[in-house]
């Protein structure tokens, strides 16, 4: 199965890549979400190195058993044919009640059918007051509001 839009990107075409990963990770779907990588997937995610969409599934599994309404805002920053550059921000909170918002940027390289066979994502968290939060849910159709710098 292929995952459009396909390489080579334009502004248009890399800016649905980046909507239809945003809308993706915030279904919270650890097997929906690995779908859109290829089999052989190679990630970098902070100080975590993953390996295949096995290793995906099971990543964010854990992720998400830890980060309670989570919810995501990613920007298109940078693009070329295979290439996409994003920065974004997701907000949620702990087991023990604290909030965070966690900001970062991710490159991402795709196979010719759509699907990412690499991406890299740095990251850092920010504890913030839960009157702070301002990223509670999927984007409404629509919207287009770029990240504010927070």
């Amino acid at each position: 199965m292929s995952r459009p839009p396909f390489p080579p990107f334009t502004l248009e075409t890399a800016r649905q890549k980046v909507q239809a990963a945003e809308d993706g990770w915030n279904t919270r779907d650890p097997e929906r979400v690995a779908q859109a990588y290829t089999e052989d997937t190679v990630w970098r995610n902070r100080d975590q190195f993953i390996r295949g969409r096995d290793e995906v599934v099971a990543f964010l599994t854990r992720k998400w058993e830890r980060e309670f309404d989570y919810a995501l805002r990613k920007e298109l920053w940078a693009f070329t044919e295979d290439r996409i550059a994003v920065r974004f921000q997701y907000e949620w909170h702990d087991a023990e009640g604290r909030t965070w918002r966690s900001y970062g940027n991710e490159n991402w390289e795709f196979a010719a059918d759509g699907r990412m066979r690499r991406r890299e994502a740095s990251i850092n968290d920010v504890p913030i007051a839960l009157e702070e939060r301002w990223i509670l849910g999927p984007r409404e159709d629509g919207d287009t509001t770029p990240l504010p710098l927070r």
